[in-house]
């Protein structure tokens, strides 16, 4: 199983070619798109070559999902808590996007191992902003608490128009994943791939991960939840998060886990997929290989035109031929 990284890999290579060509005064202006429509802007101009603006548009968010000021629930703490001094938050942010960082490069630490450090997580701004509520809730599971003014379901977005669910509690944080897939090939596998999932919990190597369960219908934790909110073709994934998982440093990776979940299922599906196509083009090379190797040489079964001769007799011959 391949886990995605937290950072923008292109954002992380944009940062520090920006870092090493500094004096050269060269003006960015780059756009791209990452998974479940994520959108990033980088922009640096000749007049002000240390600074960088940086803009994030996320996935449109369903309608039970909360968003103050365009953002989740904590995403402005947890950037000024995550980047300091060094990047502003402009309001209102560029058109079209979410929110807008204003990073001073000229502020980055001097040793290189910090500046690297701060660079990456400058480059999981993703993580941090549709992470924060998450983190939030957590957090208070850590301290075995609840987090206050949270109601019983906490709706999360994570791809364009659809939520995951959080039931938060003292003991336990329950996580509830409607899985949604357009193709009807996708939906057979990622069924197929999410059962094995539940089934690989069991081993004795993943007894301390988070329990794992696969079903048809919507978990009983999601009862009050509309019709609507709960639509899945390939079923719902629980995951039941206790204080063990969140302890230090663990925080961060289940956090991130949690939050690309579809996208790390959605990941597997296609290489499935793809795996299969390219198994199935082989054989069927093969098959025509052995179907070639079958049919007769015909230059060695060409038959060729049986050449006659005969001789000429004379009189003489043919009485001496009839007497006899």
């Amino acid at each position: 199983m391949i886990l995605l990284q937290s950072h923008s890999r292109f954002l992380l290579q944009t940062l520090l070619n920006r870092i090493q060509n500094l004096e050269k005064c060269i003006e960015l202006d780059h756009h791209w798109v990452e998974f479940d429509d994520v959108r990033y802007h980088v922009q640096v101009s000749m007049k002000n070559p240390h600074i960088l603006l940086l803009s994030l548009s996320l996935p449109t968010p369903p309608l039970e999902t909360v968003f103050v000021g365009g953002l989740p629930f904590g995403a402005i703490e947890a950037i000024k808590a995550a980047y300091g001094v060094i990047v502003q938050i402009l309001d209102p942010p560029r058109d079209g996007f979410n929110l807008t960082l204003k990073l001073n490069l000229s502020k980055l630490p001097q040793d290189e191992d910090q500046r690297h450090t701060l660079l990456v997580k400058i480059a999981s701004v993703r993580e941090v902003v549709l992470g924060a509520p998450l983190r939030v809730i957590l957090k208070h599971l850590a301290s075995r608490t609840v987090a206050p003014d949270i109601d019983q379901f906490v709706a999360l977005v994570h791809r364009p128009n659809e939520s995951f669910f959080l039931v938060p509690q003292a003991e336990k944080v329950t996580v509830v994943f409607p899985m949604r897939f357009k193709d009807s090939i996708d939906t057979v596998l990622a069924t197929s791939f999410l059962q094995e999932f539940m089934e690989s919990r069991r081993t004795a190597g993943l007894s301390n991960a988070p329990p794992c369960l696969w079903s048809k219908t919507p978990p009983l934790e999601l009862k009050g939840v509309t019709d609507d909110e709960l639509s899945a073709n390939a079923g719902f994934v629980t995951f039941v998060i206790l204080p063990r998982h969140v302890e230090g440093r663990k925080l961060d990776r289940t956090v991130w886990n949690l939050s690309t979940f579809h996208a790390y299922v959605n990941y597997h599906v296609k290489c499935s997929e793809g795996f299969m196509h390219s198994r199935m083009r082989r054989r069927v090379e093969s098959l025509i290989q052995a179907l070639n190797c079958a049919k007769p040489d015909q230059e060695k079964t060409k038959k060729t035109p049986q050449t006659r001769s005969f001789k000429r007799l004379n009189l003489k011959d043919s009485r001496t031929n009839s007497s006899s």
